[in-house]
């Protein structure tokens, strides 16, 4: 597969403050990229400098061939783009917008109508095209978001946490949307605070304060999660969480539900520690059993390695 965007080196700073720090990684066109971080990691800004919105400090960045320094403009025909805040305007029905961007997007009448029809089809649109933006659920209308910026088929799409307040379902139908996408050739790039959605793309970075601090298929970087996980159910449980984030050789540590994942450099060490802690704190451990990793665990132990 060819490939749909290169970035080597990019830098933004803002005065002293350095938002992205020397980035590297290339997208081919047919792939889904997670770009995952907590608010404030980089993210949106690298967004931003891709779609040629706002200018690197330094380093190289090409998104369907052109750079995105030289060409913002270039890139701008190329790309299309979903926010997380629903850039629709509300007083006007799902067609309406849809005629609104096409006419932005340059389309001629009889191609803009060709492309409505299409969009509406691909995203199940039909039912509400006279209905009102503002009427819509949160769902419906990351849907009509993405109808407008695919309406001009762009090879290239980003998605700025598109299912950012959107519920289950209506988030796992956009991404039938997306995975449809895909196979017809589109690169995605999409951020997303949600671990379960970054299993499904075929490759994933993790940014923090501005670097990119893992990059790799999720299977992979699941696989080569150093050291071992145990699932530990106790209670109380974040007591546990606090007392047990000190035992030696611990890694990372995440809240599941009623659970807790502990990273851990030698599982047999690390049970015998969270026993004697658990004694010490008075703290009643129901179970300890050692579990694959999961995206979160890779998470944690990254974070962990980078905060100290």
């Amino acid at each position: 597969m060819s490939v749909a965007i290169e970035v080597k080196e990019l830098t933004r700073h803002f005065g002293k403050l350095t938002a992205v720090d020397h980035i590297h990684f290339s997208i081919a066109y047919g792939e889904i990229f997670g770009f995952l971080g907590a608010n404030g990691s980089g993210k949106s800004t690298t967004i931003r400098m891709l779609c040629g919105i706002l200018e690197p400090s330094s380093g190289t960045a090409l998104v369907g061939g052109y750079d995105v320094d030289k060409y913002p403009e270039k890139v701008k025909t190329v790309i299309g783009y979903v926010s997380q805040r629903f850039s629709l305007y509300s007083d006007l029905t799902v067609t309406e917008n849809l005629q609104f961007y096409g006419r932005i997007y340059g389309l001629t009448p009889r191609r803009l109508e060709e492309r409505i029809e299409a969009v509406m089809a691909f995203t199940g649109l039909h039912p509400y095209a006279r209905t009102l933006t503002e009427n819509l659920s949160g769902g419906w209308k990351q849907r009509v978001a993405v109808a407008t910026a695919i309406l001009h088929e762009p090879k290239i799409l980003f998605l700025d946490e598109p299912t950012a307040g959107v519920d289950p379902m209506s988030r796992r139908a956009l991404w039938e949307v997306l995975y449809e996408l895909a196979g017809q050739g589109v690169a995605l790039f999409v951020t997303t605070h949600y671990m379960e959605e970054a299993e499904r793309c075929n490759q994933i970075a993790f940014i923090s304060a501005g670097r990119i601090l893992k990059i790799g298929n999720p299977a992979e970087l699941k696989r080569n999660n150093p050291g071992q996980v145990l699932e530990v159910e106790a209670r109380p449980l974040m007591k546990a969480s606090r007392i047990f984030e000190n035992i030696p050789g611990m890694t990372g540590i995440t809240a599941y539900g009623t659970f807790l994942h502990l990273n851990v450099e030698n599982a047999e060490a690390a049970t015998r520690a969270m026993q004697e802690s658990a004694a010490e704190h008075g703290i009643e451990i129901l179970s300890i059993k050692p579990i694959a990793a999961a995206l979160e665990d890779v998470f944690a132990v990254i974070s962990e390695h980078r905060d100290a």
